[in-house]
């Protein structure tokens, strides 16, 4: 097999080559590769499965199976503020169908959307490990525990001046 990306325009061939370079083209190594692919990107584009595939000997569909399986990876570009609201029992009892009500409202895109300016992103989550903190948000990962619809559309407003 070949170690090249074939993968498209010169920059992403350099990138997924340098991301592919020190992995054994071994199927074991799909999970860190992808999650190497995600960090880069912020997401995994086709082009970039398709290396993987040519790469690892591995189906696409194999690769497409993992990459929804796993909510840590996205099909999509996420926006600038990934904002993740926790679905999770805790959560849900608590009100955090309030808070994504609210956040959907305020940004006009729904679950799995970004924002037209790719500033924003929405995304619902089962469990962080937050449940004393009940309802919980995430600004790219910063929790906001303890949550309402106000505290969300103050956050929201902060990084919509940044």
């Amino acid at each position: 097999m070949d170690n090249k990306c074939q993968c498209g325009g010169d920059q992403k061939d350099e990138r997924m080559e340098k991301i592919l370079k020190p992995y054994k083209q071994d199927k074991s190594n799909l999970i860190q590769i992808l999650n190497d692919v995600q960090e880069a990107y912020g997401y995994i584009p086709r082009d970039a499965q398709l290396a993987i595939s040519e790469y690892l000997g591995v189906p696409m569909a194999e690769i497409y199976g993992v990459i929804t399986f796993y909510s840590r990876f996205s099909l999509k570009p996420k926006g600038k503020y990934n904002v993740a609201v926790c679905l999770g029992t805790a959560c849900y009892v608590k009100g955090s169908e309030k808070i994504l009500d609210k956040l959907k409202e305020k940004l006009g895109i729904d679950v799995g959307q970004t924002t037209k300016d790719g500033k924003f992103s929405i995304e619902a989550t089962r469990c962080i490990g937050a449940c004393g903190l009940a309802p919980v948000f995430t600004v790219n990962g910063e929790v906001y525990g303890k949550a309402t619809p106000e505290l969300l559309e103050k956050v929201i407003d902060e990084y919509m001046n940044k």
